[in-house]
């Protein structure tokens, strides 16, 4: 079913429309989330109150963009929320000033896979370097899409992305090797 068509349905008070529009796009909500939040019963609770968001302002959703990245700019923006809340680091605390820390566990991939070693590694990011990497790679938006969710220039969506991906790179390099290229 067709964004438009779905947002009718559920705008009409079709219950089935909206456990479809939370289907299709939960995994983005929590790809979201996740990046950014690290309690377990916090990422659900907000996941639960991004969708609750959209379905009370879906009649307001001009449907200029698309749905998803509608969506993945009202879960952003809750995320930031709570961080704020919780006085956690937000995208303004300066990125250059970053001490990554890699446990001893995390030195053998021979106990550990590599998909879980890399996790790590962006766990300790910026909330905007997570941010990027999560929309662009994990949910393959493009870049005026993330510039919509982030409200960041693309120069900067770019520069993130530059940085963030040359930082696994050089935080991987003492583990597996020299000649390795992340994402």
């Amino acid at each position: 079913m067709d964004d438009q068509l779905l947002i009718k349905q559920v705008l009409a008070g079709n219950q089935q429309a909206f456990r479809m529009l939370i289907s299709q796009h939960q995994r983005l909500v929590l790809h979201m989330i996740a990046r950014l939040v690290d309690d377990e019963r916090d990422r659900e609770e907000l996941c639960q109150d991004v969708f609750i968001k959209v379905y009370s302002s879906l009649s307001t959703f001009k449907q200029d963009s698309k749905l998803s990245t509608w969506i993945a700019t009202i879960a952003y923006r809750m995320a930031l929320n709570y961080l704020r809340n919780k006085k956690l680091q937000t995208p303004e605390d300066d990125i250059d000033n970053i001490n990554f820390q890699v446990g001893h566990e995390d030195r053998s991939f021979e106990n550990s896979d590599f998909s879980t070693f890399i996790q790590s590694l962006i766990k300790q990011m910026p909330v905007s370097y997570r941010t990027v990497l999560t929309l662009y790679y994990l949910e393959g938006f493009s870049y005026p899409e993330i510039v919509e969710v982030t409200q960041m220039p693309e120069g900067t969506v770019k520069n993130y992305l530059f940085r963030a991906k040359k930082k696994l790179k050089d935080l991987s390099k003492p583990y597996i090797g020299n000649e390795i290229d992340v994402i």
